[in-house]
């Protein structure tokens, strides 16, 4: 479990042409956690840290976060990153009930066999009204096989939340129609197999088009709209353990 490495979200030269697939998830998804910072306090458990690119984030003004347990799989394809301060076996967390006041799982529930199964554990060790903050990607290449199994659309994620017990659910998209061409058109030249020289005559012609897309870009503002045709990147979201046990 993982979450896409927070670092350089700028567009600027030279560092994008390596870096051009991942600027637009990463800045979006930084974006939307810088958004609920000041909903954060207490204890705060990562789930599926990775490499902590939030930790210091999540420890900073105006978060009030005293405490930061990040939690990931010792065996797992991150393991080189540990030692965290929690290791789970991608299931069960092992924490008591009610012991933690928020969590945030950032790019994780794609990963997770049994999506619902780790949802209800965040909902069992969150203290009663505790936040949850995750996101999901939507368009994203199949990626660490064999771990990678799921793409959600809002409607899946939303229900797999209320199954689980969360209340308060509350989605945006994390880009639309010009995000989504952009992040195709990077992933494309990043990706593909081509010889590098082409790769780097190719990052620096389109890397102005990525640019005016990303600018360009007007996601969906509410769950109501996706009732017509869109395109989206992936979902961000934040959801509640309620007050009443």
């Amino acid at each position: 479990m993982h979450s896409r490495e927070a670092s350089n979200y700028d567009f600027k030269m030279p560092h994008s042409f390596k870096r051009l697939d991942i600027l637009l998830p990463q800045r979006a998804i930084l974006n939307a956690l810088v958004d609920q910072l000041p909903q954060f306090s207490g204890t705060l458990l990562d789930v599926g840290c990775g490499r902590m690119p939030y930790k210091q984030l999540l420890l900073a003004p105006p978060s009030r976060v005293t405490t930061y347990i990040g939690m990931d799989m010792d065996n797992g394809q991150y393991s080189s990153f540990g030692p965290f301060d929690l290791s789970w076996d991608g299931c069960s967390i092992p924490l008591d009930d009610n012991s933690v006041n928020c969590a945030i799982a950032t790019e994780v529930f794609e990963q997770c066999p049994h999506p619902e199964r780790v949802m209800r554990e965040v909902v069992r060790i969150l203290k009663p009204g505790g936040l949850f903050f995750f996101t999901v990607p939507f368009l994203w290449p199949i990626h660490d096989p064999p771990f990678d199994q799921y793409r959600f659309t809002p409607f899946a994620l939303d229900r797999h939340l209320r199954n689980s017990g969360f209340i308060d659910i509350q989605l945006k998209t994390l880009g639309g129609w010009d995000a989504s061409l952009a992040q195709m058109i990077a992933l494309w030249v990043r990706r593909r197999s081509m010889k590098r020289f082409w790769r780097m005559v190719l990052a620096a012609t389109v890397l102005p088009i990525v640019q005016l897309l990303a600018k360009l870009d007007r996601p969906p503002a509410s769950l109501k709209q996706y009732q017509a045709t869109v395109m989206i990147t992936g979902l961000s979201g934040t959801a509640a353990k309620s007050q009443i046990p």
